[in-house]
């Protein structure tokens, strides 16, 4: 039996514009060291990104209770981190203001000037 290349065969025009009109596509960064890791363990199963983000979301939307909790999770550590990062800026502009806008400093002029 000769050996035979695999060909791959492109859908024809109304399998393409039946997953044009039903299907969307999503892109995501994830870092390398995630990305690698996650496409090793999703390969020692067999399975795809696109298999596992396509189930994951449909579980998501068929409201299973553990992926609705993960995403409350989700949810509350974004809101503390934005809550922190709002906290360190304003402490920032806070000590900024001060720096710039002495109150002490003018008071400090205005008695020197009502000593002379």
């Amino acid at each position: 039996m000769p050996w035979e290349p695999r060909v791959r065969h492109k859908p024809n025009i109304n399998q393409r514009l039946i997953d044009y009109q039903t299907r969307k596509s999503v892109h995501i960064n994830l870092t390398k060291s995630t990305h690698s890791e996650l496409r090793i363990m999703l390969l020692k199963k067999g399975l795809s990104m696109q298999v596992v983000f396509d189930r994951l979301a449909s579980m998501i939307c068929d409201k299973n209770s553990y992926l609705l909790n993960v995403l409350d999770t989700i949810e509350t550590e974004k809101k503390e981190k934005q809550l922190k990062q709002v906290t360190n800026s304003d402490a920032e502009s806070i000590f900024d203001l001060i720096e710039t806008a002495n109150p002490f400093e003018s008071l400090a002029y205005e008695e020197a000037a009502e000593d002379d």
